[in-house]
């Protein structure tokens, strides 16, 4: 929150493409309520390239709603991965000036990824438009 402390009983939900970077009905979506302290995690594979709309490679990325009291609607952002050098020419990362662009890539927390999102206040989080 704007006050940095996490948000209980909110709703995360993801969907990503495959390995491949295929998205398949039976694979990539998930969703899960947050902790007391707003945690949430989800244990997944990490996707492979899928195209923008003009046909440009994205860098390999999930896709994040959140969900949460005192939102009229949900709001979106992508969460990318560290050390990805498609990184560099991903359209939606190149659109962003630092430090927001830093904001979208997960941290490397002992092999396991850690991506906090802030819904407001200091470092919040870039959403895009639904």
């Amino acid at each position: 929150d704007g006050g940095g402390e996490g948000v209980p009983d909110s709703l995360v939900e993801i969907w990503q493409a495959d390995g491949e970077g295929r998205y398949r009905d039976a694979f990539g979506w998930g969703r899960c309520g947050t902790a007391p302290d707003g945690g949430f995690r989800f244990v997944t594979v990490k996707p492979g390239s899928v195209p923008a709309d003009d046909g440009r490679p994205q860098a390999p990325h999930v896709n994040v709603l959140v969900f949460a009291r005192g939102l009229l609607k949900p709001v979106y952002t992508r969460m990318f991965f560290p050390d990805e050098e498609s990184n560099d020419k991903d359209p939606v990362l190149s659109a962003l000036a630092e430090p927001d662009r830093a904001l979208l890539i997960a941290g490397d927390v002992g092999g396991r990824l850690r991506f906090d999102i802030r819904l407001q206040g200091e470092r919040e989080t870039p959403f895009f438009a639904l």
